[in-house]
């Protein structure tokens, strides 16, 4: 995004220490947006990822803030801690996720039978993917209706992932993200509220799955920083 074609903005990103999420917030920074980053295991790398992001738009325009999004009182802390320091939040990039290396550090090669995948792993994802954006939006969206704009991002993955062998839970945590995304669009629909699924691609192209209202997305693009 060009330079301040987001000023006055302000942006949550979870799980924003690396990955796509350190690259979103650094893209949103760039772009001029108020950014609070979260992390839930790495504080050295959501520090790091902090530091970036003020160095492009500023240390007083970026919060770092250690939460998990599967511990509600974590998610409105997150938001309460936002709303303090910018006064709004505008925009939610639910990112936060774990993925199969909890499940197994071989699940590639050797994939795991869903019925042999640890009781405590599963539900420690599912409590991430699925239950931490429904936290996180419930926390941040009374303030979004409030001020009559916000957009909600669900960071999702390709179908085939999603249906793949050896891949439960992280594949059916997906599928429900993208429910989640439909449904939540309907009912915000009217609210100046919109919510989207963002399906990152390689390094310079991202896919995205607009959803309602078609009117406000028509005209939307997206561009990896």
């Amino acid at each position: 995004m060009p330079g301040g074609e987001l000023s006055g903005k302000t942006a949550v990103v979870t799980g924003g220490g690396r990955g796509i999420g350190r690259a979103m917030a650094l893209g949103l920074a760039r772009a001029g947006a108020n950014v609070a980053i979260t992390a839930a295991r790495n504080r050295n790398d959501l520090d790091r990822a902090a530091a970036e992001a003020a160095k492009l738009s500023g240390p007083e325009r970026i919060r770092g803030i250690v939460a998990d999004v599967a511990d509600e009182d974590d998610c409105r802390r997150v938001v309460g801690e936002t709303l303090d320091a910018f006064g709004a939040v505008h925009i939610l990039v639910n990112n936060a996720g774990r993925g199969m290396r909890f499940v197994s550090e071989q699940f590639f090669s050797t994939p795991t039978k869903f019925w042999q995948t640890d009781p405590a792993v599963w539900r420690m994802i599912i409590d991430t993917n699925v239950n931490g954006p429904f936290l996180m939006a419930r926390a941040v969206v009374p303030r979004m209706i409030e001020q009559r704009w916000g957009r909600i991002i669900n960071i999702s993955i390709n179908h085939e992932t999603m249906r793949r062998a050896g891949f439960s839970p992280y594949g059916p945590s997906k599928g429900a993200v993208e429910s989640e995304t439909i449904i939540w669009a309907q009912d915000l629909a009217g609210t100046g509220v919109t919510v989207n699924s963002l399906l990152p691609g390689g390094a310079t192209d991202v896919k995205v799955v607009l959803h309602l209202p078609r009117e406000e997305c028509r005209n939307m693009t997206l561009k990896t920083a």
